[in-house]
């Protein structure tokens, strides 16, 4: 199979809102205009669906996007109210709010692991055979001390292996892991999908270890997140949002319509989007799947003390 190029974000984009349907929607709605922050990656395809199939529109809501590098930047532009609310992975929310940062709150579910939407691969030729091999290597990761790194420590330790975030790691983009890994300047990388497809059928590399297996089974990997004063100002414009999303992510259990979406928003082409492994879309947060990520989080030093995981939700609308 012949692999599409990296994902790569299109124009940003409004979701119109205006009279008819929508504007009923949105009587009442403190603000109707909301700057979002995405990432051109499978785990917003309910997203785009929201977008494109008007879901937002019908809750009176005018949706404009900032695409995003990483977890980190979802933050710094959320603490500066350049985002109304941001798509991002648990562990930066989490890690954020924990460190003061930022009072985040998370108010829909974006994305749960399956076999084969994050692995650890190694190149084609690597004397790396298992996970034991990885002690004193090089491990590529779109950023440190998040879901990609988290995800990794959590395999390795079951093989007996620990790794050090400063010395274990290093920040290589994405759509960078395959180059990466050719040139040797890193010794593995933990990619996502469909850089893991991109990356084994081009022949630079092998899989290492599926990491939508235990002990990180049905992960939950994203979610989108706002700041509690934005929350406590906007409450009826937040529960707007939520209702669209969690239609969408409903929508979304229809893989076909994923694959449909997919090559709107991102550089995957059609037959890509029919081959490559797919997560799970919740339409609901739940406070037990998320306290998981807490855990691991404590457990490997991400954190002192526990996660005020409920005191980061805030539930459907």
């Amino acid at each position: 199979m012949v692999v599409g190029a990296a994902l790569l974000a299109t124009a940003c984009g409004g979701e119109g809102g205006g009279d008819g349907e929508g504007a009923k929607g949105g009587k009442g709605l403190e603000k109707r205009t909301l700057t979002v922050g995405t990432m051109p990656v499978a785990d917003t395809a309910p997203f785009e669906l929201a977008r494109s199939k008007g879901l937002f529109a019908k809750e009176g809501l005018t949706v404009r996007t900032q695409t995003l590098s990483g977890g980190a930047e979802s933050i710094s532009r959320l603490k500066a109210g350049a985002l109304d609310v941001s798509f991002g992975n648990y562990v930066s929310f989490m890690l954020a709010d924990t460190n003061k940062a930022i009072d985040v709150r998370i108010v829909a579910d974006a994305f749960q692991s399956a076999p084969g939407t994050h692995a650890l691969l190694v190149k084609q030729d690597s004397p790396i055979k298992s996970l034991a091999d990885l002690k004193g290597k090089r491990i590529g990761v779109n950023t440190k001390r998040n879901i990609s790194a988290l995800l990794v420590k959590a395999a390795a330790k079951e093989a007996g292996v620990a790794l050090d975030d400063d010395k274990a790691f290093a920040e290589v983009d994405m759509p960078n892991m395959g180059t990466a890994l050719k040139s040797g300047s890193v010794d593995a990388v933990q990619a996502v999908e469909p850089f893991v497809t991109q990356i084994t059928a081009s022949g630079t590399g092998r899989v290492l270890r599926d990491l939508g297996a235990e002990p990180t089974k049905d992960f939950p990997i994203a979610g989108y997140g706002t700041t509690a004063e934005f929350a406590e100002k906007h409450p009826k414009t937040v529960a707007a949002f939520q209702r669209a999303l969690a239609a969408a992510q409903a929508m979304a259990e229809d893989r076909s319509l994923v694959e449909q979406t997919l090559p709107s928003y991102t550089k995957i082409t059609a037959p890509v989007a029919k081959e490559i492994s797919l997560g799970t879309y919740p339409t609901e947060v739940s406070e037990e799947r998320l306290r998981r990520v807490a855990d691991l989080m404590t457990e490997f030093g991400y954190v002192k003390g526990e996660v005020d995981v409920p005191g980061l939700l805030i539930r459907g609308g």
